[in-house]
């Protein structure tokens, strides 16, 4: 794209509506209502202009959704000129909030074009940029089309920033000239926002997100660190789309290398849908005349209805904390209010209706200095919901992943102790017991306990085309370890266990789901069944403390034996024994259960036994060779 003025039309010969930025707003009458554009296209001339006019005006209100740049009508200088009103609140506005000199109102971005529409919020003057007209006289509303069509159809008195280094985006997101009622030229270069670089956590929450998006999924993103991470963590993945209220210039990488190409999307297929971008030059060429990108207003790439077309809907959104029920805050720190609703509860609904759809909240486990969890016993005072405990589906850190929908409280509290900051999570058991989320006696994760090792999850494919997926063990798989024992055969019980025995206790149960993957580590195999999971065999070993050995178990369901389940489970705790330092398994094994016996014998090849009163103790090395 090039930045200069031959890219204007003669349309000045044509019109009789360009101006300057002053005389533009001459219009501006005390107490009027003034919409100004949104994001990286908020037209700083007028702007600048609209606060010269201040000292001439009183009790102008100003309302708009995110901004960057300038923000000088929320100056306590301007505070008889200008009320401002904020949508969502941004950096250039916060501080006015915090001091109670402007508003904030919570609202959905799917929600604010009709507020314009039935005049319920009655806009006197719009203030937005656009690029320059086309020879039919349409300017694209670039990198901002969000809320501000609405505003420009239904705004008094419309004041359009004409800047050349606007791109032409394509989609709903034109107004012909003769709509504007004045016209500025600029050539002020757009504002621009620049990723931040990924930190460790970030990029580990990214693995985690990545590993929930199926090949042919469609996206939705946003802006920060996580998403970012995301996008650097999905290259792997094959035919995703996109359509989501914004993007940064981190999506490029992949639609470049082919992996995001819209081609499965069951809504718009071949096209990005869009509302925003925040980016840098690179990405407002990139996106210039570019037919892959189909920017909408808000009302429709926000409606929940329209997200949930798109099968395989994956809405990842942000957090500022999260409690131990599953509501999650993202608009305040406390009483004070820090953001806005945006597009999180549209895109969270949305993607819950999807078809295979995943609503994702994603957090770091403690703010930056370390200092503060993020996972929460109780929001703090003053703190509002923006997702509500029964809209959660997935909650991340970079501890790993919580699957809260249709789960109680004190699975839910479990669940995300476990993906806690592992300094914290000692006093979230402790609030947890005392709230009453949990048994009063349940026990707490163990002092040394590891990240959740996602590394150690594999699918795997059995006789008759059985499935298989196997992970490590969760405090939250009490209810499914249960449904597997009472499952069993008392022949495979008393096997397993070399006694006969009815009952599980809760005490039993927690301490074989909550281990450290260390020194204790438990792996299970779950297949689909009637629209969850079921678990069809687990295997573990316990490490004696004072040597390099540990004690290996595994029980295969009676319906799923003699397909070769319990050689691989044994295999896979071998090489994660290796890993983890153990040199040697020793088990217990009835003398008269042959197949496990034999299963052990084909797994170690060289293998010491000894029969004491109708028990075989097995040992075997863990070589490399294995």
């Amino acid at each position: 794209m090039k930045e200069s003025s031959s890219r204007f039309p003669n349309t000045d010969l044509k019109h009789r509506n360009w101006t300057t930025p002053d005389d533009a707003l001459r219009q501006l009458r005390s107490g009027m209502r003034v919409f100004v554009g949104s994001g990286c296209a908020a037209p700083q001339s007028l702007v600048a202009a609209l606060a010269r006019r201040g000292a001439d005006v009183f009790d102008v209100e100003i309302i708009h959704i995110l901004t960057f740049g300038d923000a000088p009508y929320s100056h306590r200088e301007l505070l008889a000129n200008f009320r401002h009103n904020a949508f969502f609140i941004g950096p250039n506005v916060r501080a006015a909030v915090h001091q109670g000199v402007a508003d904030y109102t919570p609202v959905f971005l799917s929600d604010i074009p009709a507020l314009f529409r039935r005049k319920q919020i009655h806009l006197d003057i719009a203030l937005v940029q656009v690029s320059p007209p086309d020879a039919h006289g349409f300017c694209s509303f670039g990198v901002s089309v969000d809320v501000v069509k609405a505003a420009v159809e239904n705004a008094d008195y419309v004041v359009a920033e004409v800047n050349p280094n606007m791109p032409r985006t394509l989609g709903d997101s034109f107004v012909h000239v003769s709509a504007l009622d004045a016209l500025v030229q600029s050539n002020e270069p757009l504002l621009e926002f620049a990723n931040d670089p990924l930190s460790p956590e970030s990029l580990k929450m990214g693995e985690f997100i990545a590993s929930l998006v199926e090949d042919g999924a469609t996206l939705q993103t946003g802006i920060g660190e996580i998403p970012s991470a995301v996008m650097a963590c999905l290259g792997h993945r094959k035919n995703l789309g996109m359509h989501t209220e914004m993007f940064t210039e981190a999506v490029i990488p992949l639609i470049e290398s082919g992996v995001i190409n819209c081609r499965r999307k069951t809504l718009l297929p071949g096209k990005i849908v869009t509302s925003f971008c925040f980016g840098t030059r690179k990405l407002y060429d990139y996106i210039h005349d570019n037919p892959f990108f189909e920017f909408r207003p808000t009302e429709f790439t926000n409606d929940p209805f329209q997200i949930a077309r798109n099968s395989k809907m994956v809405a990842i959104s942000s957090a500022i904390e999260v409690d131990l029920t599953g509501q999650v805050c993202a608009d305040s720190i406390g009483g004070k209010f820090y953001s806005g609703f945006g597009g999180q509860v549209d895109f969270i609904r949305g993607a819950a209706r999807s078809d295979g759809g995943k609503p994702i909240i994603a957090l770091p486990s403690t703010t930056r200095d370390g200092k503060i969890s993020r996972i929460v016993p109780w929001l703090k005072t003053g703190a509002g919901v923006v997702t509500s405990r029964a809209d959660v589906h997935y909650v991340v850190t970079e501890y790993g992943i919580a699957f809260l929908h249709g789960k109680s409280v004190r699975e839910r509290a479990l669940a995300l102790i476990h993906i806690a900051h592992p300094k914290f999570r000692d006093e979230l058991m402790r609030e947890a017991r005392e709230a009453r989320f949990v048994h009063p006696q349940q026990i707490a994760l163990p002092a040394g306990q590891q990240p959740y090792p996602r590394k150690h999850e594999v699918e795997e494919t059995f006789k008759d085309g059985l499935n298989v997926r196997f992970r490590p063990i969760q405090p939250t798989d009490e209810a499914l370890l249960k449904e597997l024992f009472y499952s069993h055969s008392e022949q495979t019980v008393y096997q397993r266990y070399m006694m006969h025995t009815r009952h599980l206790s809760h005490e039993q149960v927690q301490k074989f789901v909550t281990l450290d993957y260390q020194n204790d580590f438990a792996l299970v195999g779950l297949i689909p069944h009637e629209g969850r999971e079921r678990m069809i065999c687990v295997g573990r070993y316990i490490r004696d403390t004072a040597s390099s050995e540990a004690e290996v178990a595994f029980t295969v369901h009676d319906d799923f034996q003699t397909r070769g389940i319990g050689s691989f489970l044994l295999k896979q705790l071998m090489r994660i024994g290796r890993e983890n330092g153990i040199q040697a398994f020793t088990a217990d094994v009835l003398a008269d259960n042959h197949a496990m016996l034999h299963i052990f014998n084909a797994a170690a090849g060289k293998m010491e036994t000894s029969l004491d009163s109708g028990v075989c103790h097995v040992r075997f090395e863990l070589t490399e060779s294995m």
